[in-house]
């Protein structure tokens, strides 16, 4: 069986990608899922981060809900620190949102630093996946990403432990593959993953901004090998390897469009040539509707 194959069936539609609009190759435009902002404020500094650009920018969205009025999933949220308005704030939006939708599921993305034993088990109840967005599996590599020092380091991986050892919610790790800075470290992050009880690791390739190139060089972002949409694969096939019981993922509108090229004849090794443009340029953009603030 060739490499390439095994490759591409040993990783998984993320479960936060199920429902999104990307995982149909038909539409034109795609959007993200619905989801509702609270801040474009964070207490760390990732070298990637296009919130911090949209905020310095003057550009970030303002507190609300974006979507369409039937949502399946709603994120909370895209852009910044969902946990620095408090527990209580959050737990009273999340609240709302299934008072005014119902049955949706709610997808809490956070860098979990702020997610201590008591704000989770307010938040347990109410959420169906938690995914702790984090980098790298060694302190120095962290800061090296984040800004963020031991403390943060610690209590991140402390909110994939609680999440991981719970019941009720889907515990995902968010790891945005940097190579040349991170490409060793995802497969020990898988591992350590799997040893909290995680249930998935989602790993989504870098998109730059013009604002985080200088960052990103600094600390040997290989902007080449960015592009190289076949290097997420291979990555997240080691992942998979070093943590068998781990479910691991790419983002999905990637295995959508790869799908798409095999059935239209495409060998899989020539999958290997497909280049993404890596550089989305000065601003990210949202492209959903707001609809109203609570």
């Amino acid at each position: 069986m060739p490499a390439a194959f095994c490759m591409l069936h040993s990783v998984s539609v993320p479960s936060h990608c199920v429902f999104c609009e990307g995982l149909d190759v038909r539409k034109k435009d795609p959007k993200h899922h619905p989801s509702y902002e609270i801040t474009a404020a964070c207490n760390l500094n990732c070298i990637f981060c296009y919130s911090r650009v949209a905020a310095e920018a003057g550009a970030a969205p303002k507190e609300g809900y974006y979507g369409d009025e039937n949502p399946k999933a709603i994120t909370i949220s895209q852009y910044g620190e969902p946990l620095l308005v408090g527990t209580r704030r959050l737990v009273s939006i999340i609240k709302e949102l299934r008072k005014r939708f119902g049955d949706v599921r709610i997808d809490l993305q956070t860098n979990g630093t702020l997610l201590d034993e008591k704000s989770f088990l307010e938040l347990e109840p109410l959420v169906d996946i938690v995914m702790v967005s984090i980098a790298a599996a060694t302190l120095q590599t962290y800061a090296k990403i984040t800004d963020g020092g031991e403390k943060e380091f610690k209590a991140a991986l402390k909110a994939l432990e609680l999440a991981g050892h719970s019941d009720d919610v889907l515990a995902v790790v968010r790891a945005v593959y940097c190579p040349g800075v991170n490409d060793d470290e995802l497969p020990r992050l898988a591992t350590l993953a799997e040893s909290l009880g995680v249930d998935e690791l989602m790993i989504q390739p870098c998109t730059v901004y013009t604002a985080n190139e200088e960052r990103l060089r600094a600390v040997g972002f290989d902007f080449e090998s960015s592009s190289r949409i076949f290097e997420i694969l291979e990555v997240a096939s080691t992942c998979k390897n070093a943590a068998p019981e781990l479910r691991v993922g790419v983002s999905g509108c990637i295995l959508a469009v790869f799908k798409q090229l095999l059935d239209n004849g495409i060998n899989l090794e020539d999958l290997r040539f497909l280049r993404r443009d890596a550089r989305a340029g000065t601003l990210p953009q949202m492209k959903r509707l707001r609809r109203f603030k609570l």
